[in-house]
């Protein structure tokens, strides 16, 4: 009778080499994306460019053409009508529900706003792909036999919650991270619009100036001050140009600038001066959280010290002691 193997290693019930390959293939992924990444950097400002050329005609569809046509144009996606269509038969469709998924868009620098029927839809046809999958895989197909029940519906129920959670996830993540970038350049951003204020350059004409000036370094700063120009020289009122620069940048800062610059435009008050006292505090907190960052660093590397860097450090001390230990016993 042939003896079956013993089993490998296990952590918390999986197997060790399993788990091992999974790693090293996300591993092996991550450096190939990195490089693909590398090899193939592009100028970000071409087809921002372009989306803020669109906007611009949209812009002027918007304000010359008639009702009709500007339905038309909300509506020329014929694949987010269907959604749409989909949507409202099912009651699954709420203007609330639209207009933030529309505006976490506009923060994550997305301009098509039909794209939030499809996040909509996402959230409601994930859970179900992936929630049948599970199910017929682990109870179906008798994935992992060895499974208690216990973890086999924990695994069921939390692919069903991640995969509801997955395009509000995606969502906040290019928010975030569309935030720090412009939060990052807004100092350089005031300083430069302050000199243009004091050349004698028009808000518009600034706000442009900014744009071009900054659009290689900060490329997210760059579109959101060239959209906020166009509106500027096409919106009947320039009051509602700022409130949508703040509307589409999830950030403090940035509506503490579209206060100041809507109040400059109310009661006259100097522009120049406003801006670089906000410039200025803007440093002072970009400083502030540098050295924030840099002294929770010895806290943050306790951990890979203890876990990464100390059993070696012992293992290369300790080790040649200890063989000499071994060697003095079994020779004594």
């Amino acid at each position: 009778m042939q003896v079956a193997p013993p089993p490998g290693p296990t952590i918390l019930g999986f197997d060790v080499i399993w788990i091992a390959t999974i790693l090293s293939a996300v591993a092996t992924f991550a450096v190939l994306l990195a490089i693909y990444a590398a090899t193939t950097v592009k100028d970000p400002m071409a087809r921002r460019v372009k989306a803020l050329n669109e906007r611009r005609e949209q812009l002027k569809a918007g304000i010359v053409a008639s009702t009709n046509k500007r339905k038309k144009l909300t509506n020329r996606n014929q694949a987010a009508d269907n959604v749409r269509q989909l949507l409202g038969q099912f009651k699954m469709l709420q203007d609330d529900q639209v207009k933030k998924a529309q505006t976490r868009l506009m923060q994550a620098g997305i301009r098509t706003k039909d794209l939030a029927f499809f996040v909509i839809l996402a959230r409601f046809v994930l859970p179900v792909v992936i929630g049948i999958g599970a199910v017929v895989a682990l109870y179906g197909m008798d994935y992992f036999p060895d499974w208690s029940w216990f973890r086999r519906y924990a695994t069921v129920a939390g692919m069903i919650v991640g995969a509801y959670k997955a395009p509000d996830i995606w969502l906040k993540n290019k928010v975030t991270k569309r935030s720090h970038a412009i939060r990052k350049g807004l100092p350089d951003a005031l300083d430069l619009l302050v000199i243009c204020a004091e050349a004698g350059l028009t808000v518009d004409a600034s706000f442009g100036r900014v744009a071009r000036e900054l659009g290689k370094a900060y490329p997210e700063l760059g579109d959101e001050f060239g959209l906020t120009a166009i509106e500027l020289g096409f919106l009947n009122e320039r009051r509602n140009a700022f409130e949508n620069l703040a509307e589409r940048v999830d950030l403090e800062a940035v509506r503490g600038v579209v206060t100041t610059m809507i109040q400059t435009e109310k009661y006259g008050t100097p522009l120049a001066s406003a801006l670089r006292v906000l410039s200025a505090e803007f440093r002072n907190e970009r400083m502030m959280r540098a050295e924030e960052k840099a002294a929770r660093l010895p806290a943050i590397m306790t951990v890979p010290l203890i876990l990464f860097i100390l059993p070696v450090l012992f293992v290369v001390i300790l080790g040649p002691a200890s063989c000499s230990i071994n060697d003095s016993f079994l020779h004594g």
